[in-house]
């Protein structure tokens, strides 16, 4: 029996060990002892605290932005108060009131901290007039736990953003780093709570010139825009490299920029606005799925990836959405459209020799058996080149044969793809090769830049004059030289020139993402 009992008092031991229960008194208690002086604390009970702690837990903890990761902090070190013990004397949980105090430069309203309750509590244990230790339970309990939730948002709204895009964005693409509960634990498990605050203050050129602006002005609209895009650049994008390319779509605008060096800047258009009114149009067309009630929707994603090829003499495949809502009207108002505009039909995959004789009568729009293709050539909509990089979106950058949509101010006008202003300046930024460089000219029958080069290009030339032998332009693929990254982003304002630009919220991100960050103002 004795043994049996022994077997089942050995656990329990060990888990009051662990729980601090038989030190007399805790850390907390000596520390707390020795700064006042005040013997209260040798008295201070592990058991009686913990029950106090539990219930401060379950009322605060419904309101905390990571509770699961606090409550397991706590679990973990025996609900031991780790920063009233390490940074209450040292007065660095004073120093964690004045940066939240101090929010309001990065655009945050103090209170979402509770800073002034932190502040409080502080006052209330540094008065000294506790008359039993029991007294200081909830005090300290509550300074804790509100430290260290204030302290991880704080951190984490500085270091990732308030927002998560990818959850308010349908088509926002780019993986976003986040706040994880590891990188959480290390915070709480912190030695010096000051560096901390320090090192996670943004530290980028255009943050600290969005934030100038924002503290310089009382313009409210002006405010705004600021903290909008203050906050874009507080969230963690991949990791683009010194040499990358940047298209940035309010700004219609591409640009290559190798570290602080523009290499090349060009216009380009983008996807169409989606309708006005496009969540409730959306639900009636799932109601009635009819075509007609289908909204449109041709807002270019943003992503990160990387260029690894050029095509010139690009084939369009043309997608289902504009073979339904425009190639399938014009075929049947002009039976002769799609031989004039070089697009080929095909039917399980099979080339419909003569499609001029198509009934297009036979046939719904939103039941089409047909794929339809745009031949190499002139007229093709994607022009003489087309850059790829790996997306879920079948969307590339290329050119154009209509040049006319880059004096626009208002370029938001594509199907959802970008076109490029100089596609034969990016290509041959991209190939970085002066022989491949005069092999693709060849390909768009332009002469080579290499003199050496000429009489290859000549008999270039002759073989695609040569109509005896049927000569068919066909792509022609070209790598570049280094894969080099590419992000599609959306900033409506940031600094260039000592000057801060400003540029209209086409697609309305600045909105939703205004009212997103309502609570956090």
């Amino acid at each position: 029996m004795l043994k049996k009992f022994r077997f089942l008092i050995l656990p329990f031991i060990l888990f009051i060990s662990a729980c601090g229960w038989f030190k007399s008194p805790p850390e907390i208690g000596k520390v707390l002892s020795e700064h006042f002086k005040n013997k209260i604390y040798k008295d201070f009970d592990t058991v009686a605290y913990d029950s106090v702690f539990v219930k401060t837990m379950d009322s605060l903890s419904v309101k905390f932005v990571n509770p699961k990761t606090i409550k397991a902090f706590y679990s973990n070190h025996s609900a031991e108060p780790k920063l009233v013990t390490r940074f209450y004397i040292n007065g660095e949980l004073d120093s964690l009131v004045n940066y939240l105090d101090q929010s309001k430069v990065h655009g945050f309203n103090p209170r979402i901290f509770k800073g002034d309750e932190i502040k409080a509590l502080l006052e209330e244990l540094t008065a000294n007039k506790f008359k039993k230790v029991e007294e200081t339970y909830p005090v300290i309990a509550k300074l804790e736990l509100l430290s260290a939730n204030a302290y991880l948002n704080y951190n984490n709204y500085l270091k990732y953003g308030v927002i998560n895009p990818r959850t308010i964005f349908s088509r926002y693409y780019i993986k976003v780093r986040r706040p994880d509960s590891a990188g959480m634990l290390n915070l709480l498990n912190s030695k010096n709570l000051l560096d901390t605050l320090r090192s996670v203050q943004p530290k980028s050129i255009q943050y600290k010139a969005l934030q100038s602006a924002y503290l310089n002005t009382d313009a409210a609209d002006e405010k705004r825009i600021l903290l909008l895009n203050m906050e874009r650049f507080r969230w963690k994008l991949p990791e683009t490299g010194d040499n990358y390319v940047q298209v940035n779509i309010p700004d219609f605008r591409l640009t290559w920029l190798n570290k602080l060096d523009t290499v090349i800047s060009m216009k380009v258009c983008v996807g169409g606005k989606r309708e006005n009114g496009y969540e409730d149009k959306l639900k009636a067309f799932a109601k009635s799925g009819n075509l007609d009630d289908k909204p449109k929707n041709h807002e270019t994603p943003l992503l990160f990836s990387k260029i690894n090829s050029i095509q010139a003499n690009p084939i369009w495949n043309i997608p289902v959405s504009i073979a339904q809502s425009e190639i399938y009207w014009m075929a049947r108002k002009d039976p002769y459209y799609l031989s004039n505009s070089n697009i080929k039909v095909y039917y399980k995959d099979k080339l419909i020799g003569e499609p001029d004789t198509i009934n297009w009568n036979k046939y719904s729009r939103d039941k089409l058996p047909f794929k339809f293709k745009q031949g190499s050539g002139g007229g093709n909509a994607l022009g003489k080149f087309k850059f790829i990089f790996d997306n879920s979106s079948s969307i590339y950058l290329h050119d154009t044969n209509n040049k006319n949509g880059f004096n626009l101010t208002n370029r938001a006008i594509s199907h959802g793809c970008v076109r490029i202003e100089k596609p034969l300046e990016f290509a041959e930024l991209l190939v970085n090769d002066s022989y491949t460089y005069d092999k693709l000219r060849a390909e768009v029958d332009l002469p080579p830049i290499d003199s050496t080069h000429v009489k290859w290009y000549k008999k270039r030339m002759a073989q695609k004059a040569d109509t005896t032998k049927a000569f068919q332009l066909k792509p022609a693929w070209f790598g570049p030289k280094k894969s080099v990254p590419l992000i599609i982003t959306y900033i409506t304002a940031w600094s260039q020139n000592d000057k801060i630009e400003y540029r209209p919220d086409v697609y309305g991100m600045d909105e939703k993402l205004w009212t997103a960050m309502k609570k956090f103002r």
